[in-house]
């Protein structure tokens, strides 16, 4: 049986690999596509282009991500993620949070939609009774109506606000996750419209994070895909090593099995194993993608 890096390995006219190769220096991060790529929106900048009808991955179960804690454990993993499509359309969505913050931290990517008062409290329970903390990163992409709906859908900025505020209003604070799909959100001027926006809704300490977009899924559709010249080499390596990419700390579980990273679960390329035992081997860098976590300094994690 061959090996997933012989599968992915790209040549140059010498006929030796021309990218470079990511090893994973300890397993910090394990990430679970919990939703598959089921939402219950379909944003146009979407990199792995969910929708209500995308079944490319489905839901994981409490029984099928257990295993993959334990051994998560056992190989140090500090701490977890859970993202989709949307996690709260998993109906097990809450099992799996308790499960999982019996053994480390959990983060939770949501679009905020499903945050009812409820939910949210039923969420605050979890977290007190634990000795682990739980984060919510509710995504939005404008800091009103007029440039949030067009890329989100029409209705969703009020939407998000009152999944914001019922975290809040339990004492959950939220990440506000901000992809740079309007060029002023990452600028000075538009985090602050952002940061005057969660003041005005009650949030006291509002937190913040930008990305940027990725050029594939969705978003290739709606913008461009990505050019040629944007791949990496050897050479552009900072200090000859690759330790700021997350796919160094990092795998992904989906219901087919592990990937490298929440990036590239969509490309065949980026499937590592079935195990995260099958996964600690050096990644090849060779998906466009990778020049965007490289170039901007991207991290998924909160």
């Amino acid at each position: 049986m061959s090996s997933p890096l012989q599968k992915r390995s790209s040549t140059d006219p010498a006929g030796t690999s021309s990218a470079p190769r990511a090893e994973l220096r300890s397993l910090d991060t394990l990430w679970f596509q919990v939703a598959g790529t089921v939402c219950n929106l379909a944003c146009t900048h979407c990199f792995v282009s969910c929708s209500p009808t995308n079944r490319t991955h489905e839901f994981l179960s409490l029984e099928e991500i257990g295993p993959y804690l334990d051994e998560g454990t056992a190989l140090g993993v500090k701490e977890y993620y859970f993202t989709g499509g949307e996690p709260f359309l998993n109906p097990q969505m809450e099992a799996i949070l308790k499960a999982t913050l019996e053994v480390g931290p959990a983060t939770v990517l949501t679009n905020g939609l499903l945050l009812d008062e409820e939910r949210c409290r039923r969420l605050h329970r979890l977290a007190e009774v634990s000795a682990y903390s739980l984060d919510l990163r509710v995504s939005m992409d404008g800091y009103d109506a007029k440039s949030n709906d067009p890329i989100r859908g029409a209705g969703t900025f009020g939407r998000i606000l009152e999944g914001i505020r019922n975290l809040s209003a339990t004492g959950l604070n939220p990440v506000i996750t901000v992809t740079e799909v309007h060029d002023e959100n990452g600028s000075v001027p538009g985090r602050e419209r952002f940061f005057t926006l969660l003041r005005d809704i009650g949030v006291d300490k509002p937190r913040l994070k930008i990305l940027p977009v990725f050029q594939i899924g969705a978003e290739a559709e709606r913008g461009r895909a990505y050019e040629s010249w944007q791949r990496l080499r050897a050479g552009d390596a900072i200090d000859d090593g690759w330790e700021h990419l997350q796919c160094t700390s990092c795998r992904m579980v989906t219901d087919q099995g592990v990937w490298v990273c929440p990036i590239l679960v969509n490309e065949p390329e980026g499937k590592m194993g079935e195990t995260l035992r099958d996964t600690l081997e050096p990644f090849t860098l060779e998906h466009p993608a990778c020049w965007t976590c490289h170039v901007y300094g991207v991290s998924c994690r909160t």
